[in-house]
């Protein structure tokens, strides 16, 4: 494939495992971002789902433990205060922490350029910023997280991991990883970076291969560019949604309007309010062949793509079973710069589908098992076959 923009695929690096570990840890062992809040998810108004969690947030002494000077005794506290709201997506985020996850939402951060995700007790490297401290230094995929800056990584979370590899630009800090067996250390200077969620190329047959690796600020614009800015019509677009863990749901809107005419994207329902229908904007293309390839990772903003584009008949949806979470998370800023995050409603997809615990089937299957460059092929076959469907004066 050629190059069609100078985006890179490999986004949000390592302040998007923060959220990551929050959304697909739990059940399936990946990461990614989770669909925070509808509109402005970063808002720091309280709401009222949020506000019933406050009191025994803010005093610890009323979840059933007296107050903990230790951080780390402080956040157990808090954390099964939030258990005790029966919500499965509740999480609770240090001051670093969530200023790390405004900045990702953002598409910036400061690190050193590393994809993480949880395997068992161990923080492994799933990916590298291509251009990265990490890189530069020879970090690979694969390397399993061993200590940083001389703390051993064994058993904290991937959020841990990935704020204290966060920092301000131009400070340093050491990384130990075990790669084979054998253990290795790198020093690393922390930079700003763009998270570069978004990349595209062009197969020699003219296919717009998209892939998005999560719904942070601007993705929709930059699919709408992607598929608007060729010279001629394109043979067809491939969008990418496999690992995608979701982000933010206007953009998930926002990237859902490209391919359609308008109307409706989703259904949002918060429990004493009368369901918001969020619509797409008017005018997108519905004459390119798509195809939308998804997998188990595909979660949350990313199945509210996938999901409006194929229940609205826009789409051939091909992969495997998305993660299938349902529903919407708004966070509360607490006064140290802290945050508490919980449920505030649930989404259904155009059909009325609520996909939480059940997800996407596609329409045609691929084996999770199988290689993922066998899926893209027969993705890639998929969007092939409608283009040659078409009349010949709607070719590119």
């Amino acid at each position: 494939m050629t190059r069609l923009t100078g985006r890179v695929l490999r986004g949000a690096a390592a302040t998007a495992a923060l959220a990551f570990a929050y959304v697909l840890g739990a059940g399936s062992g990946g990461t990614g971002i989770h669909a925070s809040a509808r509109r402005d998810p970063l808002r720091r108004g309280s709401r009222p789902a949020a506000r019933a969690a406050e009191p025994a947030v803010a005093d610890p002494a009323r979840a059933g433990s007296d107050p903990a000077s230790d951080p780390e005794r402080e956040r157990a506290v808090v954390e099964r205060a939030l258990r005790r709201l029966g919500d499965r997506w509740a999480r609770f985020y240090s001051a670093a922490e969530f200023s790390g996850l405004e900045a990702t939402l953002n598409g910036w951060y400061s690190g050193v350029g590393l994809w993480l995700e949880k395997i068992g007790n161990d923080v492994r490297i799933v990916g590298v910023q291509p251009g990265s401290p990490a890189e530069r230094a020879g970090v690979r995929p694969g390397d399993v997280v061993s200590a940083v800056d001389g703390i051993a990584t064994r058993d904290l979370t991937v959020a841990t991991v990935a704020a204290a590899l966060r920092g301000r630009p131009a400070t340093g800090v050491d990384l130990a990883v075990r790669r084979d067996g054998v253990s290795l250390r790198f020093a690393l200077v922390r930079t700003a970076m763009a998270s570069h969620d978004v990349s595209a190329s062009l197969t020699a047959d003219g296919v717009v291969v998209i892939r998005i690796a999560a719904f942070t600020r601007g993705v929709g614009r930059e699919v709408r560019a992607a598929v608007t800015g060729r010279p001629r019509r394109p043979g067809g677009v491939l969008l990418d949604l496999r690992a995608n863990p979701g982000g933010l749901l206007d953009e998930a809107v926002d990237t859902a309007s490209v391919f359609l005419p308008g109307g409706l994207v989703a259904t949002f329902e918060r429990a004493g309010t009368p369901p918001e229908r969020l619509m797409a904007d008017p005018g997108g293309d519905t004459a390119v062949p798509l195809v939308v390839l998804v997998d188990g990772g595909t979660a949350s903003a990313a199945e509210i793509v996938a999901g409006s584009l194929g229940d609205r008949d826009r789409a051939v949806i091909v992969g495997s079973r998305t993660f299938g979470k349902g529903s919407v998370q708004e966070p509360l800023r607490l006064a140290d710069g802290s945050a508490i995050e919980v449920t505030v409603g649930r989404y259904r997809t155009p059909s009325g589908r609520n996909l939480d615990g059940s997800g996407i089937d596609p329409d045609v299957a691929v084996n999770a098992n199988r290689p993922p460059r066998e899926a893209e092929r027969r993705a890639l076959t998929v969007v092939r076959g409608l283009s040659a469907t078409l009349p010949k004066k709607d070719r590119g």
